[in-house]
């Protein structure tokens, strides 16, 4: 339980949405994680995507696995519906949620570990069946409730905390996700709040899963010199290929970006982050130039970030099984089951 708890009272001057709503409306408990973890941003970036998108809370179904980044959905729309399930089965609990409820707003939260390791096989088939869902990967590179060993997603050459190098090869799982079909594939940094936040609404809106790969630092066992998962290292390699939906007029920092070369532009915090304008050619509705592209980039040790890869004409999972445009859970009992003289007939066609 955490030890201090938000007020209930809200001032009325905040502004609300199209529901009547404010930002308020869409927090959820106090974070338990660590001081300046970066998962806590990404729920900033949550909070703040479905309140400006007016999502009906009660309408949100969240789901998570195990982990520090399973812990977020307790951290969002506290008015929602919310599964933790076992580690690695996220995508078999949200699958079957939305089986019954296409209407629901499935958000997925993992993390490397969760969906990389012993869970990447529930993935790859969540992505194959193009389950209509928003798949939030925060990746830090280790698993911070064991206290830091290497993930699936640490680079070859990266140190861990004791000084230990990873000699293993890296599963990146956005190159996993183009590989397998996915038809909404996003990378972004915990701490750029301006690109991320409408990289969440746009995978929202999605017609199909929409998997968002957040480099998110532990700044606990992930965030020291050597670590290519750090808030530093994200920094000096971050490299923006779509610049499209990233930054919003009420927050926006305008500046001019050179069509050769790089701009620098000062963000809030100080800190510098070097633009780039979408390269000539660039189509993110090309699987195999995009493929093509983020690996010859990855070789320079540069982070590509945006929205990498859409497909806006693909079915969701709903459409390729032919289901009933009415929700399961709404159709009533007596429709649902057929009664056992039809059952036995369609028993009979097995034998």
């Amino acid at each position: 339980m955490p030890s201090i708890a938000k007020p209930i009272v809200t001032h009325p001057s905040l502004e609300k949405n199209s529901l009547g709503l404010n930002l308020r409306a869409y927090e959820g408990a106090m974070s338990t994680l660590c001081a300046g973890c970066g998962h806590d941003s990404v729920t900033a970036a949550i909070i703040k995507a479905a309140w400006k998108l007016s999502l009906d809370p009660h309408m949100i179904g969240k789901f998570s696995g195990i982990g520090c980044s399973s812990k977020t959905p307790t951290y969002f729309v506290s008015g929602a519906h919310g599964f933790n399930s076992a580690h690695g089965r996220m995508p078999a609990i949200a699958t079957g949620a939305a089986a019954a409820n296409r209407k629901l707003i499935a958000i997925g939260v993992s993390g490397d570990g969760d969906s990389l390791s012993i869970g990447i096989g529930q993935m790859a088939h969540a992505i194959r069946r193009n389950l209509n869902m928003l798949y939030i990967i925060e990746n830090n590179g280790v698993y911070g409730l064991t206290k830091g060993q290497f993930s699936a997603s640490a680079d070859i050459g990266t140190k861990s905390k004791k000084g230990d190098v990873n000699r293993v090869s890296p599963i990146d799982p956005v190159m996993f996700a183009l590989s397998l079909g996915a038809t909404f594939v996003a990378r972004s940094f915990s701490g750029e709040k301006e690109q991320l936040v409408p990289i969440i609404e746009a995978g929202i809106k999605h017609k199909g899963l929409a998997l968002i790969d957040v480099i998110s630092p532990c700044v606990t066992f992930n965030d020291h010199e050597g670590s290519t998962k750090s808030y530093l290292y994200t920094r000096k390699h971050e490299y923006h290929v779509t610049d499209t939906n990233v930054i919003f007029p009420m927050d926006e920092l305008i500046a001019s970006i050179k069509v050769n070369g790089h701009t620098s532009v000062t963000m809030h915090d100080g800190s510098v982050i070097k633009f780039t304008r979408t390269p000539e050619g660039y189509d993110p509705r090309d699987r195999a130039k995009v493929f093509s592209y983020l690996e010859e980039h990855q070789k320079e040790g540069k982070v590509p970030t945006g929205i990498l890869f859409i497909d806006e004409s693909s079915s969701d999972m709903h459409e390729i099984l032919g289901t009933t445009d009415e929700p399961l859970t709404q159709i009533p009992y007596e429709t649902l089951c057929p009664g056992s003289k039809a059952l036995d007939s369609l028993m009979a066609e097995f034998r």
